[in-house]
């Protein structure tokens, strides 16, 4: 019973091994391209006022 238990801990859910998961450097990036893209678009006036 306790190799049975200490097999399964690391094991991924049935359900979720289904699913193709990223790898997590392309989740960064596109976390990191989100926001400066929301970023610019919400400070998008302040932006162009430094410029001006």
């Amino acid at each position: 019973m306790d190799e049975k238990n200490s097999e399964n801990i690391n094991k991924t859910p049935e359900k979720m091994s289904r699913i193709a998961w990223p790898k997590s450097k392309y989740g960064a990036i596109l976390a990191i391209i989100l926001f400066v893209v929301v970023s610019l678009i919400y400070y998008k006036d302040k932006i162009i006022n430094l410029f001006s």
